[in-house]
């Protein structure tokens, strides 16, 4: 279904009325959890990408706290947030490493 786009409702029942509501309604949350979630991403990748230690240590905590609030919002699957979160740390571990060195 494309963004924005109404939900087909075929039947006129109040009931089905109201589900065809509240799932546009959650939808809604949902994309801008994922957005969230996706953006915070984004900048600890860029900071990493640029080789900022000092940046990406101070993003890490925020960005792993939105993954776990997105695992527990069923934004995400948990071995995916998991698998996120790893990669995310030892690229950041690995980056401090060399800065020390």
């Amino acid at each position: 279904m494309a963004q924005g786009a109404p939900t087909k409702v075929k039947k006129r029942k109040k009931s089905v009325l109201k589900r065809a509501k509240q799932s546009h309604v959650r939808a809604e949350i949902n994309r801008a959890n994922r957005t969230r979630v996706r953006t915070i991403m984004k900048r600890l990748r860029t900071a990493i990408d640029a080789k900022d230690a000092t940046s990406a240590g101070t993003l890490l905590q925020p960005t792993l706290s939105a993954i776990d609030r997105a695992i527990s919002k069923g934004v995400l699957e948990e071995n995916t947030g998991n698998r996120y979160k790893s990669r995310l740390t030892l690229a950041t571990n690995g980056l401090r490493a060399t800065a020390k060195a």
